[in-house]
């Protein structure tokens, strides 16, 4: 079983960027999809980027395109989320899911990491 763990959440200013980083206590991630949603207070989930096994596809929602870039490196067992240009919109707790199938379906994923939080002040 794989166990996503992330980290990098902060505090940042409008306009600024940050990477966030996932990783797993269990099992390696080469085997797995790897996707990031986001939710914000009194707001439902949202689905953001994901990424296949291999790295070749990705999958991006339209309020993340341009902004956010997801990218893997299996041998150091991590998937990066990229994001620039941040606005207080941004600000959520974001998480990271792993799974067998690339999708943007929050669902499919059996495995949800804790999550980590992000600020982004005005």
């Amino acid at each position: 079983q794989v166990q996503p763990v992330e980290s990098g959440g902060g505090l940042v200013q409008a306009g600024g960027s940050l990477t966030l980083s996932c990783a797993t206590s269990g099992r390696t991630f080469s085997g797995y999809a790897v996707g990031w949603i986001r939710q914000a207070p009194g707001r439902e989930r949202e689905f953001l980027v994901a990424i296949s096994e291999d790295g070749g596809r990705t999958v991006y929602a339209d309020s993340v395109k341009g902004r956010f870039t997801i990218s893997r490196d299996n041998a150091k067992n991590r998937v990066y989320l990229q994001m620039k240009s941040l606005g207080p919109e941004d600000t959520a707790d974001f998480y990271c899911l792993a799974g067998e199938t690339v999708t943007s379906l929050p669902r499919l994923y059996p495995y949800w990491g804790r999550g980590t939080q992000v600020t982004v002040s005005a």
